[in-house]
């Protein structure tokens, strides 16, 4: 993809392709790779490529931004539209989220504005997290779903009559039945064969999708084309396991909206802009530095309101590390409220005429106004019931997935903050470890968690902060902070505070509002106790056991990914060479067992090839196939978070490494 080319929309891309001869097709992944390279001339919103001497396409998005008709992309050739350069310059540009629906009141013409830069801010943090070996899902500002989303028909809370849910109609049924032969072609073919005539089609089927009203169904396959793409142009932001995980929810609910299942969740939501919010109340809980690889930098400040909904105000903006440092005290564009970032989040505001984002973003609509109010420490307020709660049931009711809940949801609610008490424990391995602070309960018993930079660069705050942690065991917090849903009990802390009622812990000025920002606020020894006042803990040896890095399933997930990297051929290897590298007995020896079965079935049905009377080799089912990754993904997703969540519980660790043979 070539970043300064607008985004399109699905079906003119598909269209595009569709058009095209079988020869141009064989040719359309080779001149995507070039023309992605060439210069690209600007003349305000008019983006022009010159694709040789007599060929230049010009590309004029709509009033969004977004090439959203065939007519607004145009080259110059004898042979367009049905030409390469057309079909190959608007495969190398971004593809377009689905049509928002606007919901404003009049007056709020900025929010637009607002919602961009927030969604660069969303798209530059996972990057950040990305490039530095977190993983993040998509979604960099963490909200509460309730806060904007109404409740569900048949929620109690709705004042709606429960109603049983009705099952998709013959139009849906067709389209969700589109998109899993578009997806399991792709999945046969795995990233390498799947170039722009498999995305075309995939693109095609979601887009018949977003006209039957798949939503949820239309979302998982742009996140499959746009992984498929980040995979075969190797991108510095790319994850193997995110393109899995996104094939996986789009066969899933493809799949079981073809048989007709009554789960209205299947279907999902239309995305919608700002809407109005009233009147709001919110108090500054922490700073975020937001930081891309892709030249993106900022801040997003996370505030909560007086009923505990979690909103955020995002400033990102095209600049880097140097932009992501000033933006901490640069403005907050809300109203007329006169607040830098530091100030909003260690203050508050009252905004009246709020503009939301579905993510929980405030706006700066031309009808928001805001007036500055004092904050409340985080032991008062909707924050006190933040750390009320033990981790434990938090994690529980964050992680505990089922298979067939939206994703984007569900990520959303994993990485809403968490508030907890905590004592430095030391270090072992390199790994910041703390244990968790219970009332009524020993602190050697608390759950020990790894503590991990939020962000690793070294011009932002947080590594110089966990060295200063680092030395000082025994040292009590009350930390905010956000799960990492696929490592094992581990925390990335935001900001810290000292904790009330003991005399080892922080020590911080006047003029930080009671807490540090671990990105911006730098601790110094002035900030800690003396030595002699930090209570003695019992020394690391090595870092807390993790069952998900010593369990065997990693055999699994290097099944079930490389048959996305490489294809059913690559799947197919363990079956033709009888399983030399020993992964089901390796799975059967920990207790596995369902994994060794689902590893032998993937490999053994990708192999699989019908032969007709004269013994020659016939095509292969994708259906079959299709349904023996998708069984061996889901498995492999839910056993892997029950491990996670097992490392939150108190007392002893699950021990997942194989054992020994028994002795006959």
């Amino acid at each position: 993809m070539n970043a300064e080319l607008p985004p399109v929309a699905p079906d003119v891309v598909a269209a595009a392709v569709e058009s095209l001869t079988s020869r141009l097709r064989k040719k359309l992944d080779a001149a995507i790779e070039g023309y992605a390279a060439l210069p690209v001339g600007t003349e305000g919103a008019v983006r022009r490529v010159r694709c040789g001497e007599d060929a230049e396409v010009v590309l004029t998005p709509g009033p969004s931004g977004t090439v959203t008709d065939a007519g607004q992309a145009v080259c110059s050739c004898l042979l367009a539209p049905r030409c390469l350069h057309r079909a190959a310059v608007l495969g190398a540009c971004p593809v377009a989220d689905a049509e928002t629906v606007v919901e404003t009141e009049p007056g709020a013409a900025t929010a637009t504005n607002a919602d961009a830069d927030a969604t660069n801010a969303d798209n530059a943090n996972a990057n950040a997290n990305a490039n530095a070996g977190n993983a993040v899902a998509e979604g960099a500002v963490p909200v509460s779903s309730e806060s904007v989303v109404p409740p569900a028909e048949g929620d109690p809370s709705s004042g709606r009559a429960e109603s049983e849910p009705s099952p998709p109609t013959e139009a849906q049924i067709a389209a969700a039945r589109g998109l899993w032969t578009a997806a399991a072609a792709v999945l046969g073919a795995g990233v390498p064969a799947a170039g722009a005539v498999p995305q075309a089609e995939l693109l095609r089927a979601a887009h018949t999708a977003r006209l039957a009203g798949l939503h949820r169904a239309e979302a998982a396959a742009l996140r499959v084309v746009r992984g498929l793409r980040g995979a075969r142009a190797r991108h510095d932001g790319h994850r193997l396991a995110d393109l899995v995980a996104a094939l996986s929810e789009l066969l899933l609910t493809s799949g079981l909206l073809a048989r007709a299942e009554p789960d209205g969740s299947l279907l999902g939501t239309a995305r919608r802009a700002y809407r109005p919010g009233g009147s709001l109340r919110v108090r500054g809980v922490c700073r975020e530095p937001v930081l891309s690889a892709t030249g993106y930098g900022g801040v997003v400040t996370h505030v909560v309101g007086d009923d505990g909904r979690w909103f955020s105000v995002a400033d990102v903006k095209p600049g880097g590390v140097a932009r992501a440092r000033g933006a901490g005290t640069a403005t907050v564009m809300i109203g007329s409220g006169g607040l830098d970032h530091a100030q909003l989040a260690r203050g508050g505001l009252l905004i009246a005429g709020a503009t939301l984002s579905p993510e929980g973003r405030l706006g700066a609509g031309k009808g928001v106004r805001a007036t500055p109010v004092a904050g409340l420490p985080w032991a008062s307020g909707p924050l006190g019931a933040l750390f009320a709660r033990p981790l434990e049931e938090i994690v529980a009711e964050r992680l505990g997935r089922a298979p067939g809940v939206d994703p984007e949801r569900a990520e959303q609610r994993a990485r809403e903050l968490v508030g907890c008490d905590l004592v430095v424990a030391g270090t072992a391995d390199g790994q910041l470890i703390a244990r968790e602070i219970r009332a009524g309960r020993p602190d050697d018993e608390g759950v020990l968690i790894r503590l991990a930079p939020a962000n690793g660069h070294p011009d932002l705050a947080h590594t110089a902060n966990f060295r200063q942690l680092a030395t000082r065991p025994g040292l009590r917090l009350c930390v905010i902070g956000r799960l990492e849903p696929e490592r094992a009990a581990t925390l990335r802390p935001l900001a810290v505070a000292p904790l009330p009622g003991t005399g080892a812990t922080l020590r911080l000025p006047a003029g930080w509002g009671g807490h540090a920002d671990l990105g911006y606020d730098r601790l110094e020894g002035a900030h800690f106790p003396p030595s002699e006042e930090l209570p003695a803990v019992t020394a690391l040896t090595e870092p807390p056991p993790d069952p998900l890095a010593e369990a065997p399933l990693w055999r699994l997930r290097r099944l079930v990914e490389v048959a996305v990297s490489g294809g059913r051929r690559a799947a197919a290897e363990p079956a033709r060479d009888g399983d030399r590298g020993g992964a089901g007995a390796a799975l059967r020896r920990a207790g596995f067992r369902t994994a060794a079965d689902l590893a032998t079935g993937l490999a053994a049905e990708a192999d699989r090839r019908s032969r007709d009377v004269f013994g020659r080799t016939g095509e292969a089912d994708p259906d079959a196939y299709a349904r023996a990754w998708l069984a061996a993904a889901v498995y492999l997703t839910g056993a892997e978070r029950a491990l996670i969540q097992a490392t939150w519980r108190p007392g002893p660790a699950i021990d997942a490494r194989p054992t020994a043979e028994p002795v006959r």
